[in-house]
């Protein structure tokens, strides 16, 4: 009789405003109920969507944590000077939620850091080319789970949503490895960022014992290599959930996570305001690529555009890979967890809050025009909300989406004794590492 009562209890806790969000949430959960909502536990590593080609392991874990921010790392550097100086993490701070502390992010020849990755800045004794610029904003890793492709363009990834776009992957040999995206991208970015992890660098920085545990089975002449390092770095990054945000409490019983205002919020992102449309699931994004004529980056305000970028290809983003007219200009669909701490959004970095990025999608401008209105998303402009709503909305997707706590996936220190996530002369100033 007791446990009935408590039952009881718990549901007459449920107000009006829970019983909306209810109704709707269970209407948008394609039939799986609020379970199609909830993040995983990041050990939990059986629910976490994963390669079948890299199982999640707890070595593959740990040692992956490590090498996504050791700086170590970084010894493939066009300037030697700069060798040691940056990692995976110099773009991916915790400190910015595994954002971009900056518009652009800059791996080799980057200097300083600031609190939260904000004040890294080119060095100017370094010439333009050798600095590690991307002509396209750094995404989060957080949630990075919930895609089978990666980059804005999801062009990494030999399965999935990629299949059918082999003839697409002369320049990326990786894909025909089979591999999802993060593994893919685990390769790649190793070349495209200058890294370099091999045995000689297992051996020197004392590596070799977790490579040997993460890859027991994999032959000792292949063990300590950019695919094994690559493998370790996609597991780690999987498990990057924002599942300690008051939306995860919430979804999991606990109604007292959110305020009135949140629930009111979330009530307008899950019905009127139509956000779940393209924003569903654990990781609040589908798999799909969108057009909503966001800006791209140029040569001001902080963004640097190299020559040999093919940056028209850039901007017209999925179709700029896949050749296929009817991609042109739609681009990823990114996690909503954390953005407080982006600072920057968008593919071309062209909003600076979370307000600008919303009623930029409830208007009807857009920032290139160059989007023929035929790509442009049906969602853009023909949502109506009154500023009361708007004010809610924004409220919602900046408080119940954020998860505070995660340093708890950053390691105290690397193998190295390095400073991490960068390591030239102002971050160490800027981290306290000296």
């Amino acid at each position: 009789m007791s446990c009935q009562n408590d039952i009881d209890d718990y549901q007459v806790a449920k107000s009006e405003l829970d019983i909306r969000l209810e109704e709707l949430l269970l209407d948008k959960s394609e039939g799986q109920g609020i379970n199609f909502f909830i993040l995983p536990e990041s050990n939990d590593y059986a629910s976490i969507p994963q390669d079948p080609l890299n199982p999640i392991t707890r070595e593959k874990v740990e040692l992956g944590r490590l090498l996504l921010h050791e700086t170590a790392s970084g010894g493939n550097p066009k300037m030697d000077v700069m060798a040691g100086t940056y990692a995976c993490a110099s773009c991916h701070p915790v400190a910015s939620s595994f954002y971009s502390g900056r518009r652009q992010g800059i791996g080799e020849s980057g200097s300083g850091f600031g609190a939260a990755g904000e004040s890294r800045v080119f060095d100017l004794t370094m010439p333009l080319d050798s600095i590690d610029l991307q002509p396209i904003r750094v995404p989060t890793l957080l949630n990075v789970a919930y895609q089978d492709v990666a980059l804005w363009n999801g062009m990494l990834g030999g399965s999935g949503t990629n299949a059918g776009t082999q003839s697409q992957w002369n320049d990326i040999p990786e894909n025909h490895l089979g591999f999802q995206g993060l593994e893919i991208q685990g390769m790649v970015g190793q070349d495209t960022h200058r890294l370099q992890i091999d045995e000689n660098f297992a051996d020197t920085y004392g590596y070799k014992e977790l490579f040997d545990r993460a890859f027991s089975n994999t032959q000792s002449f292949e063990r300590y290599s950019r695919k094994t390092a690559a493998l370790a770095l996609a597991a780690f990054n999987r498990t990057l959930l924002s599942n300690r945000a008051p939306w995860q409490d919430y979804l999991k019983g606990d109604y007292a996570a959110l305020s009135e205002r949140e629930k009111r919020g979330a009530i307008l992102f899950t019905g009127k305001a139509e956000c779940m449309k393209c924003h569903t699931g654990p990781a609040l994004k589908d798999q799909d690529f969108h057009a909503f004529g966001f800006g791209h980056f140029d040569d001001s305000n902080d963004a640097v555009v190299l020559d040999d970028a093919n940056f028209d290809n850039v901007k017209k983003g999925r179709g700029g890979f896949t050749n296929n007219p009817a991609d042109d200009y739609k681009f990823k669909t990114p996690t909503l967890y954390n953005l407080r701490d982006a600072n920057f959004y968008g593919h071309g970095g062209t909003f600076n809050s979370i307000e600008e990025v919303i009623r930029y999608k409830l208007s009807n401008q857009l920032q290139d025009n160059n989007v023929p209105s035929s790509q442009i998303a049906d969602e853009k402009g023909a949502i109506v909300l009154t500023e009361e709503e708007i004010q809610d909305l924004i409220f919602f997707v900046e408080n119940s989406l954020y998860d505070s706590y995660l340093t708890r996936y950053v390691p105290e220190t690397v193998l190295s004794g390095n400073c991490f996530p960068n390591a030239d002369v102002q971050s160490k100033i800027d981290l306290g590492c000296e």
